[in-house]
């Protein structure tokens, strides 16, 4: 039996752009290891939900592992708690969070306030407060995200964001879906003027605003949800398994389900992490692991920023990290796929599929030595993230048979 290395390449997919000659950063990147891995196996089409859906980094992590998320999704703000090692408890209702800057009248200027990198351990401890019978808890995440948890009698998750989702919007009012929902809806509300009374004069925005920064002046909320079951990942599939990730929402979906996060020296969820180290202790992990997922974020982040130049530069800075993979293709299965496209022209996740690779030694060639969007149209594959699991089982041979 091999082993098995995913890499999920965060926001992969994209579509041609202007600066790039009509090109995706896909297609204009040197990629020679990546190649060299689609040369050496399968390549297709995949999309990570269904055609046409635009999945988030959540639902499709899920969906990717083997975990239906029409049935275990209860919302992305417990998985961004717990993988940021909050305590979560029986009826806390978790949000993820962006600190933003707005105007005095809460138009929003910056969903994410300069992509705050520092002094955000100390917005979120001014943020832990209560609200008549409602504990809240703050915890910082990777640049200008947080978790926010709400902890009480009578809470339902059944309520609207506050995140308006793009600028020059104003905040928007939290509203209940149904009357379990009332009670939380108006804690929100309560809460996010509150976070905005205590964050516009905040030492750290004081002195951002003294740098010529954008204040981290209030906290958007979305993604409300109670902690969902899942299936342990290792007794599901008979894997001894472990990720490297720097993204505090796949670290916390990797821990719900019961494989274990590796820390490795210079990763985080930021376009600077450290690939190399990535790869390298993937490759160790491998010695010990039989599944090991990894997740790259810089391409989305490009993605989300409109910057196809600095995402194709950071495929091709993922691709020189992949160099040493040249070296497992015999004993291990390597699959590299995204999570979503998220398009440079859009700069949010869209429903095009995405390019998949599988490669190790002994698979059936396709005859596809190009990765990219427009390549993989030719490719034999044509599949839907719930095959990942089966197909990676296969080519390992670890599946099961499936009758007599």
């Amino acid at each position: 039996m091999k082993k098995i290395l995913l890499i999920i390449l965060d926001g992969l997919g994209d579509r041609p752009s202007k600066e790039l000659n009509f090109k995706t950063p896909l297609q204009a990147a040197r990629k020679k290891n990546i190649d060299f891995l689609a040369s050496n196996g399968i390549v297709g089409l995949m999309d990570p939900i269904a055609p046409g859906i635009r999945p988030g980094s959540d639902t499709s992590h899920l969906n990717l592992l083997g975990y239906d998320p029409y049935k275990v999704y209860t919302g992305r703000g417990p998985f961004e708690a717990l993988g940021l090692g909050m305590d979560l408890r029986p009826g806390d209702i978790a949000f993820r969070g962006n600190f933003a800057t707005v105007d005095d009248d809460l138009n929003v200027i910056d969903r994410r306030a300069g992509r705050i990198e520092s002094g955000t351990d100390k917005l979120a401890q001014s943020l832990n407060i209560k609200i008549d019978d409602v504990e809240i808890l703050a915890k910082e995440g990777v640049e200008h995200r947080v978790a926010i948890v709400f902890r009480g009698n009578g809470l339902s998750p059944k309520i609207t964001d506050t995140d308006p989702h793009s600028e020059n919007s104003k905040v928007k009012i939290s509203e209940p879906l149904n009357d379990d929902g009332k009670k939380l809806a108006k804690i929100v509300n309560e809460f996010t003027k509150k976070s905005y009374e205590i964050l516009n004069n905040h030492p750290i925005n004081i002195e951002r605003r003294k740098q010529n920064k954008r204040p981290a002046n209030i906290v958007l909320l979305r993604g409300a949800g109670i902690v969902p079951e899942l299936e342990n990942f290792e007794k599901k599939y008979s894997l001894h398994s472990a990720c490297i990730v720097g993204v505090p929402l796949i670290s916390g979906i990797c821990k719900l389900a019961g494989i274990t996060p590796l820390k490795i020296k210079g990763v985080t969820g930021t376009i600077n992490t450290d690939m190399e180290a990535k790869i390298k202790g993937a490759i160790n992990a491998l010695n010990e692991y039989d599944f090991v997922l990894v997740n790259i974020k810089a391409p989305d982040i490009a993605g989300h920023d409109g910057n196809p130049i600095l995402k194709r530069d950071v495929i091709e800075r993922a691709d020189k990290a992949m160099e040493p993979l040249r070296d497992i293709i015999d004993k291990t299965v390597i699959m590299i796929t995204g999570d979503h496209s998220t398009p440079c022209s859009v700069k949010d996740h869209t429903g095009d599929p995405l390019p998949v690779l599988i490669s190790s030694e002994g698979l059936r060639k396709d005859g596809i030595d190009s990765f990219d969007e427009i390549s993989a149209i030719k490719g034999s594959l044509r599949i839907r993230g719930s095959d990942v699991m089966n197909l990676l089982l296969n080519y390992s041979d670890r599946s099961e048979k499936f009758g007599a």
